[in-house]
């Protein structure tokens, strides 16, 4: 054996990978994508069997002024907005719900979520509802994380990933989006975008982690070095020396594609998508992230969270930080009228909201995708049906004991209204849906079965204490 040889082979793994442009992170495999794009015919990635699309509309939106109006109610509890015309007869949704209104037939709404005691903080109500659990503990790993590890995908690199992740004022951010909860760091997600980096701005980037740190020459000469090189510490006399050498080229394979190939980074590129396409979106923050969402499960990743976040209103400033576009305070908190067309106003967020959601529930339906994709679409929690400072810009404040959810697609039937509040949205009167049954109609809709136990050191949970709605499925 050559002196040259002699040293490559005391290269560690780390040092190889980092040597190729892939860092520590590719290692772990938390957040990677691997498809090919061909622009006449879009994606050539593989979709996933299963895939989840969560919309959450970080900061809570008023269910009395999206999905569950009460217009018989006094004008301070009602709010300003009306019924549209529904194709579901009884399924009332406001009249900015344009799109929507005519497609509630693909879709089933949720009128009866209810948190277990008074969770009244963005914290602790994200934290339980991305858990899928009632009083979740601290360690709770959420539901994306679970699913990348219950149903790992060979054919992608990313198996979760969350488009804009919330940032600012540390309230507004669920604990564990970032670590994994107790399944550990390598089923947390890759995070895609922020306030100066997303989708709807000309000079948006794919991730740090994909884009490559060498020319492409320069990666094939390494690409033959990591041939060339055992695992360190591997015996050739081991019972697992096949597997661990198969483990070892694997991962090989699959770095060395992420940075020398296309693959992931033109998952990102929404300049393959028409501008046709690119406009019935909506180019803002939140259609583009949708878009980008169905490129994804498209391209093979299981579960993309897509922060609600909407961006600046037409004409303003600032918008406020990826997380609160839907924390619609009103005056109390300086952010302008509710029911106004401001960066925290009903009338900017929810035309945005309607025109991606219903752009990409046709989009999966057209695409075949949407009987194996669920996309549930819902804030923390609600809001309160008395109007606050309504003689001055008024707003609503944070109630946990209802508020509403669109699910739709993954088997769910559409034109259907699960649960009912009372005659002014304060309360559940039917069929009340705590966060678990939530988690659990989730894990249900991708063939998991809800007692399904996860843990570590020996120690395990089962993934939900709910019980799946049934009725909810065709």
């Amino acid at each position: 054996m050559s002196k040259s040889q002699q040293q490559a082979r005391l290269l560690s793994r780390r040092q190889l990978l980092q040597a190729g442009g892939v860092g520590a992170l590719a290692m772990a495999a938390p957040g990677m994508v691997a498809a090919s794009v061909d622009a006449t015919r879009g994606l050539r990635g593989q979709a996933a069997e299963r895939s989840v699309i969560f919309v959450l509309l970080c900061g809570g939106p008023s269910h009395l002024d999206t999905w569950d109006l009460k217009p018989e109610a006094p004008d301070n509890i009602r709010g300003p907005y009306r019924p549209a015309a529904s194709r579901v007869p009884g399924m009332r949704i406001s009249e900015l719900n344009t799109r929507l209104a005519t497609m509630t037939d693909q879709f089933t709404l949720i009128r009866s979520m209810t948190h277990v005691g008074n969770i009244s903080n963005h914290f602790d109500a994200m934290h339980h509802l991305l858990s899928g659990q009632a009083g979740a503990p601290p360690d709770s790993p959420y539901l994306g994380s679970i699913m990348a590890r219950l149903r790992p995908s060979e054919r992608t690199i990313a198996n979760y990933v969350w488009l804009i992740r919330c940032v600012g004022d540390p309230v507004f951010c669920a604990p564990n989006i970032g670590s994994g909860g107790h399944l550990g760091a390598q089923y947390q997600p890759l995070f895609v975008g922020n306030a100066n980096n997303h989708p709807a701005m000309p000079s948006f980037r794919a991730p740090e982690e994909l884009q490559p740190a060498v020319e492409p020459a320069r990666l094939q000469q390494r690409r033959r070095l990591l041939s060339s090189v055992e695992q360190p510490g591997r015996s050739r006399s081991s019972a697992n020396d096949d597997r661990t050498t198969r483990d070892w080229d694997n991962l090989q394979h699959r770095a060395m594609e992420m940075a020398n190939g296309p693959g992931g980074r033109e998952v990102f590129d929404l300049r393959h998508e028409t501008t046709a396409t690119r406009d019935r979106y909506g180019m803002h923050p939140l259609g583009q992230n949708l878009l980008l969402a169905r490129r994804l499960v498209e391209s093979g990743v299981n579960f993309v969270t897509v922060n609600g976040w909407t961006g600046s209103a037409p004409g303003q400033a600032g918008g406020g930080p990826p997380a609160s576009s839907w924390d619609m305070h009103g005056s109390e908190m300086g952010m302008g009228n509710a029911f106004g067309t401001g960066s925290y106003g009903m009338g900017w967020c929810l035309p945005c909201l309607d025109q991606g959601l219903s752009a990409l529930l046709t989009d999966l339906r057209d695409r075949g995708l949407l009987e194996r994709t669920l996309v549930v679409t819902m804030g923390e929690f609600g809001r309160t049906p008395r109007i606050n400072q309504p003689d001055r810009l008024p707003g609503r404040q944070h109630w946990p004991n209802c508020w509403s959810a669109i699910l739709a697609g993954g088997g769910i039937r559409g034109g259907a209204v699960y649960g009912e509040t009372d005659r002014i949205a304060a309360y559940v009167k039917d069929r009340p849906v705590r966060v678990q049954d939530l988690g659990a109609t989730i894990y249900h809709s991708l063939g998991i079965a809800p007692e399904t136990r996860l843990g570590r050191d020996g120690f395990t949970r089962p993934v939900s204490t709910g019980q799946p709605l049934l009725d909810l499925f065709g």
